[in-house]
Formats: structure tokens, C-alpha cells, sequence
């Protein structure tokens, strides 16, 4: 569960990013955030994983007020929020099994956690026949796919993709999509955060959109509109 009430982000006194926002996002949905550049999408991102703070109103994920997090418990948020980018940002020295591995190793995971994780989400984004592979072998769509396997690490109860499907092809991004509404099978909550007029409308799901900072329509089976 998402809850953002009477949300404000300024970055300055002139510069609102977000403007007073209230949004409901319950567990198990898959919602399309849309909006031209510059209308508060990536702020709201940042908001959830507690990159930035709110200057105003207050932000709950699972029951869990983040409004004022303390920075030692940032980390064990964002292992319940898995985010996906348009850049890949994947260790180029690192195999497949490797760039998901080290997302468990640095949280302190155990090797035996790790050997029963990797295969596992490999197998969901379908690359466990490439787990030996290194990046540059890869398609941008592939490497994308690790990239949504490192994020299924920790088993979040949250996926964010920020523009995942920015730098794909229409067949890399169709099968990136594919994934993703896989994972929101599984019960994980997905946010995609986009400006794909074509995926959000043959989506057919729920879709907010934001213009100036502000949520100015809400669809339970909407489209891309503006």
C-alpha cells in the first residue's frame, strides 16, 4: 500500500515539483504514473524511495510513515521497493549471476541465500540460460532484464520503473512489459512510470497522470490522454 497525503516538493520558492498530492495506491496493483517531462514523475519516484523528502504532507508505504525516515533505515526501505531505470548501470566486469549477486552481497546476504535467489529471478525474466554472460554480450533489452532480476532480490513488495523501456525497441520494450505485468501476478504492487503513450493505453490498466505537479485524472482502465 501507497499513501501520499497533501504531498509538496520544492526545490526552491519558485520551483514546486509537486503540489499538494493525494494518492492511493493499494498492494497487489499495477498503476501507470504518465505525464509530459517535468511534471513531477521522477520527483514522486524519488519521494517513495526516500531520496528526497517531502517539504509538506506525509508519504506511508505498507502502513510505514516515511515522511521523516531516518537514514540508518533508508536501506531496509528500499529493499521492500525494487526500481528498475532507463539506464542499465549494470558492473560491466560482472557476469549476469554476478551483477545480481552483488545487489545480496552488499545487504549482507549469505552465499547459500544467494545460490538460492540468482537462479530464481533469472528464471523470471528469462536469462537463467546466460548467468555466465557478461554485459556486453548482452542486448539492451537482456541487459534490462538483469537489471529487473538484481531488483527482485530481495523479493520487493514494490517495483518501480522509472522509463524502463526509454532506451528499447518496440520488441525489447513489448517483452520488458511482459515481465513486468508477470511479477504483478506474483502479488508485487508495480508502478511504471512512463511517457509511452502505446504501452499505457494497450495496458489497460490503471493510470495516474500528473501535469504541473498536480494529479489531474485518475482511471481505474485509463489512458495516456495528454
Amino acid at each position: 500500500m501507497i499513501k501520499l497525503s497533501k504531498v509538496t516538493k520544492r526545490y526552491a520558492k519558485d520551483s514546486v515539483a509537486l503540489s499538494d498530492v493525494d494518492l492511493f495506491i493499494d498492494a497487489g496493483e499495477f498503476v501507470s504514473i504518465v505525464g509530459q517531462s517535468g511534471t513531477g514523475k521522477t520527483t514522486l519516484v524519488k519521494l517513495l524511495i526516500a531520496e528526497e523528502k517531502p517539504s509538506a504532507g506525509q508519504i506511508e508505504i505498507g502502513g510505514w510513515n516515511i515522511t521523516r525516515i531516518h537514514e540508518h533505515d533508508v536501506p531496509f526501505l528500499r529493499r521492500q521497493i525494487g526500481v528498475v531505470f532507463q539506464d542499465f548501470k549494470l558492473l560491466p566486469k560482472k557476469t549476469v549471476e554476478e551483477n545480481v549477486a552483488f545487489a545480496l552481497q552488499v545487504a549482507g546476504a549469505g552465499h547459500s541465500r544467494i545460490q538460492e535467489v540468482v537462479p530464481k529471478v533469472l528464471e523470471i525474466v528469462g536469462l537463467k540460460n546466460k548467468a555466465k554472460r557478461y554485459p556486453h554480450q548482452l542486448s539492451g533489452g537482456e541487459q534490462q532484464r538483469v537489471v529487473i532480476a538484481r531488483s527482485l532480490a530481495h523479493r520487493p513488495k514494490i517495483l518501480i520503473g522509472d522509463e524502463p523501456t526509454g532506451n528499447l525497441d518496440s520488441v525489447n520494450t513489448a517483452e520488458i512489459i511482459e515481465i513486468f505485468k508477470k511479477i504483478n501476478e506474483f502479488g508485487t504492487t508495480v508502478l511504471l512510470v512512463t511517457h509511452n503513450r502505446e504501452i499505457v493505453n494497450q495496458l489497460r490498466k490503471r493510470v495516474i497522470t500528473l501535469h504541473q505537479g498536480k494529479v489531474v485524472s485518475d482511471e481505474k482502465e485509463g489512458k495516456y490522454r495528454l
